[in-house]
């Protein structure tokens, strides 16, 4: 279709080439989309590590696009760039993992309303509109992971446990980082645990790290 953006964010036309070569950016913005995506219950774990694979081994915009061609156009045409939303609400009840990770948009509320579901907030590479993210929980079974970086504190002063336990993972930083956001933690969590640090256990690791250690396959 004349004047397509594919799920790249690249402007597509009838004299388009039908094999170009895809970038490192090519394929790190479909990586982020197919995370929100999994973040948002839309794809299974073995969809993610799948579809994770493909795409870091793209050697071309042709293989990528059929990877989010089935995700939501709001996605596919770059989530990172989203606005800040004030509220955030999360349900879910005994299904696959929730997970936030790439470049998710924080916004100032996340409610979380879950049973029997992990959950993972990996602020690594998040987008920080805000100062502050107040997280209401209610939560039971399972693992709530919150994966920090430097200048992001967890205060858990507001919430309250019942037969949990709360692992923290202390940075090596130095105490002069600046604070750029503050996450407060109120509401109940029973059972299961909470862990919060700078570890960074994310759907699809093991593939993505791939990219540590090597270049971009065809780039």
């Amino acid at each position: 279709m004349p004047g397509e953006i594919s799920p790249t964010g690249r402007q597509s036309g009838p004299g388009s080439p039908p094999d170009l070569r895809a970038s490192h950016a090519d394929r790190d913005r479909v990586v982020d989309v197919l995370r929100i995506a999994a973040g948002d219950g839309l794809l299974t774990a073995d969809e993610l590590d799948e579809r994770l694979e493909t795409a870091l081994s793209a050697r071309t915009l042709k293989e990528l696009a059929p990877l989010t061609a089935d995700l939501p156009p709001a996605l596919a045409t770059g989530a990172a760039g989203a606005e800040a939303k004030d509220v955030v609400r999360i349900e879910q009840v005994h299904s696959g993992p929730v997970v936030r990770a790439g470049r998710w948009v924080v916004p100032r509320r996340l409610e979380l309303a879950v049973t029997f579901c992990t959950v993972t907030l990996d602020f690594t590479e998040a987008v920080l509109p805000h100062d502050t993210l107040r997280i209401d929980v209610a939560m039971t079974g399972k693992t709530l992971t919150l994966v920090t970086r430097p200048g992001i504190v967890v205060d858990t002063d507001g919430l309250q446990l019942t037969h949990c336990r709360i692992k923290h993972r202390r940075s090596r930083t130095s105490s002069d980082t600046p604070v750029t956001l503050r996450v407060e933690l109120t509401g109940q969590k029973t059972h299961g645990r909470v862990v919060i640090g700078p570890t960074r256990p994310i759907l699809g690791r093991r593939l993505l790290g791939r990219r540590t250690g090597s270049p971009h396959p065809g780039a």
